[in-house]
């Protein structure tokens, strides 16, 4: 597929209708020099974005969690003064015990509730590309937000421009007798429309501006300049083919196939808990008339009145492997929608531009310089030329939006299958 390519804003000067109605689609509208390109907004997001930010910082504290399941209980130091002759008399005291005791779990237990931690941090890190897919998208629909508001910014000025033009010769035939004052009252109306169209125009592109600010965790105020075009490499890629690489490579997938491993790992360490834990201790035992001797004490818990609470870690386990089962059947069943839809979106744009391309645009064009061919030689009146100058700048604007919903369309598709097309 081929399309026309239209560039950042493009200032014009002062100009004639016919100099202006002959260079609309010869010359390529300019982009700016110098401003951030849509990789590098992507790149200064994924840096500095709030939201990706906190996720990053909170896969931090998964790990934090990770250390803290693998560590063993600390131990105790024990200390046993008996029978002082007085209160605090630690050194009269006829027995004494000075040892260290501590609590171990059973074996393997603290290996799953490590391997359990591990998988939430998992977890937490898809997550962090969960949020960046999400903000690259949204800054990649602003960037050609905001290209096709420059677009429209620069049409609405060439419309004005051009209106402003026929006002001007439209009083000169009145002066000369050639038209009715109605004509200069319709001419100086459009005029007038064509201004509150810039004004909104303007509006518009100093609101997207705000809102790729906002992405980039800037003021909305900000002064930020871009350099690109409204145009995107076509798809050479199948839906089957877009659904298959979707279902490999969307974090969401990876997430909760994470949360399947851990649900079987905490059934797991349910069932452990019908296993005791041990109390070992060891204590250095002085007894007045006797000779010190070593003390070793190990208690083990008996798990009668423990059962309750085991059964429920492992039924409780088993809901939650059970419903991370639907939830992933769900989760691929709606992947599988995004891409049909991303890719529905993208071939209805080509559709539109490749109409706009072959009939719309040309037409449009002709039509407009026939109707000021002919209101130059006073074959027509200003309302029919008013009329095909909003065709023409309809046109161009329609133009503009395919090509936008184009680009925004190969961005929801590099959303759907979580990575960019290049990358594939």
């Amino acid at each position: 597929m081929t399309h026309r390519t239209l560039t950042g804003r493009c200032l014009l000067g002062p100009c004639s209708l016919i100099a202006v109605a002959s260079s609309l689609w010869t010359e390529p509208l300019r982009g700016q020099e110098g401003g951030l390109t849509l990789q590098q907004c992507v790149s200064v997001a994924l840096d500095q974005n709030p939201l990706i930010l906190s996720a990053r910082e909170r896969y931090q504290a998964s790990l934090a969690r990770v250390s803290q399941a693998w560590a063993f209980p600390q131990p105790s130091l024990d200390l046993d003064s008996d029978l002082q002759p007085r209160l605090g008399d630690f050194g009269g005291s006829q027995e004494s015990y000075l040892g260290v005791s501590g609590s171990i779990p059973f074996p393997v237990k603290t290996y799953l509730r490590g391997r359990i931690a591990g998988k939430e941090s998992s977890e937490a890190l898809t997550d962090v590309a969960i949020a960046e897919l999400e903000i690259a998208y949204q800054v990649k629909a602003t960037f050609y937000g905001l290209l096709l508001a420059g677009e429209l910014v620069t049409y609405a000025r060439q419309n004005l421009e051009l209106s402003r033009d026929f006002v001007e010769k439209t009083e000169l035939k009145f002066g000369a007798g050639d038209v009715p004052r109605v004509e200069v009252i319709r001419a100086r109306v459009e005029a007038a429309r064509a201004a509150t169209r810039l004004r909104r125009a303007e509006n518009e592109e100093s609101l997207t501006r705000a809102r790729m600010n906002f992405l980039l965790a800037r003021p909305g105020s900000a002064a930020l300049e871009i350099s690109g075009q409204l145009k995107a490499p076509p798809v050479t890629y199948g839906l089957e083919q877009l659904t298959t690489l979707a279902l490999s490579a969307r974090p969401e997938i990876e997430r909760i196939e994470s949360s399947l491993q851990r649900a079987s790992l905490t059934k797991r360490l349910g069932y452990m808990s019908y296993l005791p834990d041990f109390e070992l201790g060891a204590a250095r035992h002085r007894q007045s008339g006797a000779e010190d001797a070593w003390q070793v004490t190990l208690s083990v818990e008996l798990p009668l009145f423990f059962w309750q609470p085991a059964i429920g870690e492992i039924r409780e386990a088993n809901s939650n492997s059970q419903a991370l089962e639907q939830e992933a059947s769900h989760l691929s069943n709606l992947i599988s929608l995004e891409v049909e839809e991303a890719h529905r979106g993208y071939t209805t744009a080509v559709a539109q531009i490749e109409l706009m391309e072959d009939e719309i645009l040309s037409q449009a064009e002709e039509v407009y310089e026939m109707y000021l061919f002919s209101y130059q030689q006073g074959e027509i009146g200003g309302i029919e030329l008013i009329e095909a100058q909003r065709t023409l700048s309809e046109a161009r604007e329609a133009y503009a939006n395919s090509l936008y919903d184009y680009d925004v369309a190969i961005a929801a598709l590099e959303k759907s299958i979580g990575r960019t097309l290049e990358e594939n």
